[in-house]
Formats: structure tokens, sequence, C-alpha cells
């Protein structure tokens, strides 16, 4: 270490002369654009003039931007200073700057003299990006030093120590578009802090203190992030306006309800998910823990029509909150939902509605006359403790191609091989014991299942004829017995199987001939040979880990010769006698 602290200074020696060489001659440059990132300066590297435009001095040690800059900084547009000890700015020096578009001057200590910086900022008369977060900044300091740039676009505050947006704020940057204030400390947003920006369309709120949002009117908005609050209610106004709204995220909140949107009507993305919504369903209260502490909640009215404005939105995620039920016709006019989640709720009953006000549930012997259909094209419901879906359950979603059924306790119907060609809920299907399976069969639209972790014990024949998946996942279902029927149906359509940690041996498995699997997944078994009829697959990728296989068999990897990609043989007892099969 010592010998390197010597040499060091050798380092920046020039050869000719062996005068000391500046850091500065580290910086990497072309005409108009110079990096000296991390090179270890200590001051304003002003030799470097001369028609920059672009200028990154991030990750040094520079304290102080005073003083005079030589006339060549005059055309300088960008400048990052991200991550130094910037603590003094002086207002001869940004006189310099009349070009400057951009300054960028996150992680530094711009708390310290923050009244002599302000004043300094007031020059900046051209900036429209301009980065403060990181700073150590209050409330009162943020103000200050905004409240003279007027062409300002996008401002980032984020990281600071913000606790209130007092009503002015923001009135003398007007042109504002785009807003960052998360990861602060935010528990009042005064009425009226954002009155003045008209231009204002993404803001970003998340990681605050926030408690209630009511009466938003922030109409002009497209992205709007309300993450990692501590919010219990959402309820926009309801003027004559409507929201311009696309993105909306109230995940990691305390929502109780969902969020009063009459006039969303642009809205395409919701993210509710990690709150505390325990129904759907109209006219439903939560437990009486809850006591009501805001006048805006008592006139909350929870109705059907809390989505009949949202026809446009394509992404709900609803996962990690406390639904018991699935009501499908709450999701009914979202006519344009494709993708849903409602993973890791307490989900254990699916409720329909015919559309003359009948309801029906998973229990119920007969499907609605008239039953609801959602448009959605992806299904996430792992997690929850879903014994049964309806007859019905597919039929109503007619264009779904995934779904994730994870961690519930579903038994798949059996459908006879016989009845194949029959319609929908045409085919003859076995019921497990008490009635209570699911038919998985006739869903022609359907290309990935999930039924991992369902305590399957067994996999009934032809539990999926006619529904041509390309990928099936029943790994997590301890000893799971499969005959060879099981996956009858998907001989022509099955491309990925996983049948991982089931700890099935060779009795408990058959596989029929898949001429199209190309992925396969029998890890965490104890096998000691590899299924009869894997020869016929087209095999890229084969997973066999932590089995009882002393060998493979030299046919199937003979197949195989052409196709096969990758293949996992880990933590099997092989024989060092029969390794022949590695030549293959």
């Amino acid at each position: 270490g010592c010998l390197l602290l010597w040499l060091l200074p050798s380092v920046l020696r020039a050869q000719s002369n062996g005068e000391v060489r500046p850091r500065s001659t580290l910086c990497q440059q072309s005409p108009m654009k110079v990096s000296c990132k991390g090179v270890g300066l200590h001051k304003f590297p002003k030799e470097l003039g001369q028609g920059v435009k672009y200028l990154d001095l991030s990750n040094n040690f520079i304290q102080n931007l005073s003083g005079s800059l030589i006339p060549g900084f005059g055309q300088l547009e960008y400048l990052d200073m991200c991550s130094n000890q910037l603590e003094t700015v002086s207002a001869p020096t940004l006189a310099q700057l009349p070009q400057l578009r951009s300054l960028l001057l996150r992680s530094n200590h711009l708390d310290r003299n923050y009244l002599t910086n302000g004043r300094a900022f007031h020059l900046l008369r051209n900036i429209e990006v301009l980065d403060l977060s990181a700073n150590n900044l209050e409330s009162h300091m943020a103000g200050w030093y905004i409240s003279n740039l007027t062409r300002l676009r996008m401002l980032d505050l984020s990281g600071n120590k913000l606790t209130r947006l007092p009503a002015g704020i923001f009135w003398s940057t007007p042109r504002l578009s785009k807003l960052d204030l998360s990861n602060n400390y935010i528990m009042e947003i005064e009425e009226g802090a954002f009155g003045a920006l008209e231009e204002l369309e993404v803001v970003n709120l998340a990681l605050n203190s926030l408690h209630c949002i009511s009466g938003f009117s922030l109409t002009q908005l497209r992205v709007l992030n309300l993450s990692h609050n501590a919010l219990e209610l959402f309820v926009s106004e309801e003027g004559a306006k409507p929201y311009l709204l696309q993105v909306l995220d109230l995940s990691y909140n305390r929502l109780l309800y969902f969020p009063e949107l009459p006039k969303a009507h642009y809205l395409t993305h919701l993210n509710l998910s990690n709150n505390l919504i325990a129904s759907l369903l109209p006219g439903s209260h939560h437990p009486g823990e809850f006591a009501l502490r805001y006048k805006e909640m008592a006139r909350f009215n929870r109705t059907l029509r809390t989505v009949t404005g949202l026809t446009h939105v394509t992404d709900l995620d609803l996962s990690n909150n406390r639904l018991q039920l699935f009501p499908f016709p709450f999701f009914h006019s979202l006519g344009s939902l494709q993708n849903l989640s409602l993973a890791r709720n307490c989900l254990q009953d699916v409720v329909g509605e015919s559309l003359t006000g009948g309801v029906e549930t998973s229990n119920g012997s007969s499907p609605p006359l008239e039953q609801i259909t959602l448009s959605v094209h992806s299904l996430d419901l792992h997690g929850n403790a879903i014994r049964v879906l309806p007859h019905w359950f597919f039929h109503s979603l007619p264009q779904l191609e995934t779904v994730d059924l994870g961690s519930n306790s579903l038994q798949p119907c059996e459908s006879q091989g016989s009845d194949r060609g029959r319609n929908w809920g045409g085919g003859s299907h076995v019921p497990a014991p008490g009635g209570a399976c699911t038919p998985f069969y006739n869903v022609p639209r359907l290309k990935h299942l999930s039924l991992c972790k369902n305590n399957i014990t067994r996999l009934q024949p032809y539990a999926f004829n006619q529904t041509l998946l390309l990928s099936l996942d029943l790994s997590g279902n301890k000893d799971l017995f499969m005959t060879k029927e099981a996956l009858g149906g998907l001989e022509f359509s099955l491309q990925k199987l996983s049948l991982k940690g089931n700890q099935m041996d060779n009795s408990q498995v058959e596989l029929p001939c898949l001429d199209t699997l190309q992925v396969l997944d029998l890890s965490g078994n104890n096998l000691s040979l590899l299924p009869t009829g894997l020869s016929c697959s087209p095999l890229e990728n084969l997973d066999v880990r932590n089995n009882n296989l002393p060998t493979l068999q030299k046919p199937a990897l003979a197949s195989w010769s052409r196709s096969l990609k990758a293949v996992s043989i880990a933590g099997n007892p092989f024989s060092c006698c029969s390794l022949a099969w590695l030549d293959t």
C-alpha cells in the first residue's frame, strides 16, 4: 500500500518535462462534449471551455461552483455535477451560463448556503431540466431554489426532506410537465399547490406519508404514482372536465375500497396491489373495526358506478389485498381489460351474475341464463384459497390465453377421450369426489396454464382435451399420479411442461407422445428412468436434477441429438461405469 501511494503521483506526471499532469486531461473530450466523470476533480475545470455544450463532472469532489469562468463556457447547455460535494454556487458563475438548459445536481450538499445559492439560481432563466434530488432540502429550501425558474419543464426533488407542499411552491414554474417528489416525508399538500401547473403531465409522489387524497383535480395529468404512502382514501372531483390520466399507481397503501374515479375515461393502467381492499361488491362494508375518519369517506357511495367510466383500462392489479370473492359483474364494464391480477388474496369463490339480476356462485349447479363475459387475456389468481371454478368460468372468459392458478386447491375434471368432438360443455366429465373438480377441457383459446402447488394427487384422463395449451405447469403437487392419458389431447400443441418437485417415482408418471414438446422440467422427483414416450419429443431443454437416475437411456438421447441444447443433470447418482450416454 505504501508503495502504491508513493507511485501514484508519478502516474500523473508528463513524461517530457516531469510536471504534474492536470486531472482534466483525464477527461474524455470531443469538440462539443466532455466527460470528466469520476476522475477525481476538486474544482471546476476552467481550461476545458472553447464551445463545449455538454459537460459531465459527476462523481468528483467539487465543493464550489464560484469565481469566474472563461468565456468558452458561454455555449454550455448541459451540466452534470451529480455526486460531488457541492455546497456553494455563486451568481457570477451562473450568469456566464446563459444557454444552460439542463442542470443535474443530485447527491450534493445544497441544503447549506441555500439562501445565497437560491439567489444565484434566479439567473438560470433558460433552465428547462433541474435535478436537485438527495440534497437534504426541506420544503422552504426547495421552494426558494425554484422561485424564479419560469421555463422549467422537468424537476426532480426526490430523496429530500420535504414534509409539505405549500400553496405557492410552484407558482414560478408554470411550464412544469414532469415532477418527481418521491422518497420524501410529505404529509400535506395544501389546496392550490399544483394550481399553476396547467401543463403538468407526470407526477411521482411515491414513498411519502400521505393519508388522504380528496378532491383530486389535476385533470391534465397523464401519469400519477402514489405508491408506498399511507392512503386510506382516494376520491377525485366530479367536475365536467374529464381526466386525461392514463397511469395511476396506488399500490402499497391502506386503501379499504376501490378508488372513486368517475371521470377517468382515459385510464389504461391501474395498480391497486398491496392494499386492504376486502370487497368489490356494491354496498359491501369493511369489517367493523374501521372507523370513518374523514367526512369525505362518509359520503363515499360504493356502487358499481365506481368503474363504469373506466372503459379503457387494459391492466388492473388487485394482488395482495383481502378479497374473498371474485365478482364478475364488477369487471364487466371494463370492456378493454386485458390483464387482471387478483393474486395473493383470500379468494374462495367466484361470483357470477346474469343480466336479469340473478347471482351464480362457483357452487351453483347451472350457469346463469345470460352470462357476463370479460375481455381478459391474462388472469393471475395464484396464492388464493380457491377449491373449484364454476363450469361457466372459462366460457365467461372467451379471450383468455394465460391463467395462473398456482397455490390454490383445484382438482381438474376428467374429459372422456370419446367426447373430443363435442362443443363446449358437451363432453362428459367425471367429477372429483363431492363434485369439487374444475373443467379445464374445451377451452380452445387458452395457451398457458399454471396449476402448481394445488395438492393435485391424481391427474384425470384427458383433463386438458381440446385445450390447445402451449405451456403447462404442474410442479409442486406432491405424489402426483398421471397416466399416459392424462395429457391426452396435448400431443400436437404442448411445448413446455413442468413436473418439478412432485416427488414422483417411475410408476407415477407416463407421458404420451408429445410431438411439439421443447422444454421439460422433471427435477425434484424420484425417477430412476426417464418416462416412456419422451423419445417422440424434439426436446431443446431438459432438467432432471435431483432424481435417482443412474444413467440416461440412449434411445431417447439419440432422438434428441439434433434438438437438445441444454440438459441439467446435477444431483443424480450416476454410475461412473455407465457413462456411455455422454457420447450420444
